[in-house]
């Protein structure tokens, strides 16, 4: 399906090298403050071409209001936005018009559905993302009624890692450096190591961690839709993502639960809080209050700019070039897809609980 969430829905559309991409957002309430601008800055936090170390194809990923805005605020119905896709270069891609490159989606698509668009992947492409990263746009607007903030940023590339104590880190220099690191000196050292990559024509993993502030208790589900499980669904969705993990993730089951428990306590105001926060701002499914955060790990792009073999759609061997315009490391660009995604998943729990009328929502 094409479709994410059940009550704040989206539905996006379009391909790599179609005319345009684009996303119709169900389900947003009324009387939201919708600004173009917020929601094209998110857009030119994702788009390709913005540094050394991304894909140069240049797009401006401009974005147009077709319905669902009158007079600066949402009017509850239907909103679609749409983007024009204006540097394909498709000819790049017709030496894999019948061949399957290596760890990517030409293959699976090809046997799904008997066809597929080699230009640029098709559907399959992280094109599509542009199109998610609009919609939370208008997640986080709507969410900023209840002070609800994200804030992702790249914490791994390769072997190089930030403190795993996102409280030590200065949130407001995730901006500051190309690669979207909080800390300085490990930005550096990833922007190196990146480079160094694409110089040698290859590509590298890293990790996405994110942190959800201003969640109230009591969003999710106590059994299949737990917003655990909401998340890693989201999070899963983003191409080239390996894992997630939330709280403690793999790393707690080092420890005994005498450790890993989250004692309970009443701060000053009355309160319910937790001393610690190995559950992830997360419990039974269900939000505690805490700061929800989680870590998002993506893969080596698959495209690669030397010769790998591979076989044709007949089965018999061939030889994919490396050709085209890629990333040689995704999280830097990641970044504001994972808190699209993170801000339509709460958008989504919320308006479950609550309805669709904004002042439903007001803090």
């Amino acid at each position: 399906m094409n479709t994410f969430g059940k009550a704040f829905r989206i539905t996006t559309f379009g391909e790599s090298h179609g005319r345009a991409i684009g996303v119709t957002i169900d389900g947003c309430p009324a009387g939201v403050a919708f600004d173009l601008e917020e929601v094209q800055k998110e857009l030119d936090r994702r788009k390709p071409g913005q540094s050394k170390i991304t894909t140069q194809r240049k797009e401006a990923d401009s974005v147009e209001v077709l319905s669902g805005v009158f007079e600066g605020v949402t009017t509850g119905t239907p909103i679609s936005l749409l983007i024009w896709n204006q540097d394909q270069r498709s000819k790049d891609y017709s030496h894999i018009k019948d061949v399957f490159r290596p760890s990517h989606a030409d293959y699976t698509y090809h046997t799904k559905y008997g066809v597929r668009d080699y230009r640029g992947g098709g559907r399959s492409s992280a094109r599509e993302t542009a199109a998610r990263v609009a919609a939370g746009a208008v997640a986080k607007a709507f969410l900023k009624n209840m002070g609800i903030d994200f804030n992702a940023y790249v914490s791994e590339v390769g072997d190089i890692r930030v403190s795993d104590d996102y409280s030590t880190l200065d949130f407001s220099e995730i901006e500051n450096n190309i690669v979207r690191c909080p800390d300085p000196v490990k930005a550096e050292e990833m922007i190196e190591l990146i480079d160094g990559v694409r110089k040698d024509r290859d590509t590298i993993g890293g990790i996405v961690s994110c942190v959800v502030s201003g969640v109230p208790a009591g969003l999710g589900e106590p059994v299949f839709d737990r917003l655990n499980a909401e998340l890693g669904k989201a999070m899963l969705s983003i191409n080239a993502c390996k894992g997630f993990e939330y709280g403690s993730g793999f790393e707690g089951t080092k420890l005994r639960g005498s450790t890993h428990n989250d004692t309970f306590y009443t701060d000053a105001e009355g309160k319910v809080r937790t001393k610690t926060n190995l559950s992830g701002g997360i419990q039974g499914g269900i939000s505690n209050g805490e700061d929800i955060y989680f870590r998002v790990a993506f893969k080596p792009v698959a495209t690669i700019m030397v010769d790998q073999d591979s076989i044709d759609k007949e089965g018999n061997s061939a030889t994919v070039s490396g050709k085209g315009r890629h990333d040689p490391c995704v999280v830097p660009r990641a970044v504001p897809i994972v808190e699209a995604m993170a801000a339509l998943t709460i958008a989504d729990m919320v308006v479950r609980s609550n309805g669709n009328r904004l002042d439903q929502f007001m803090k």
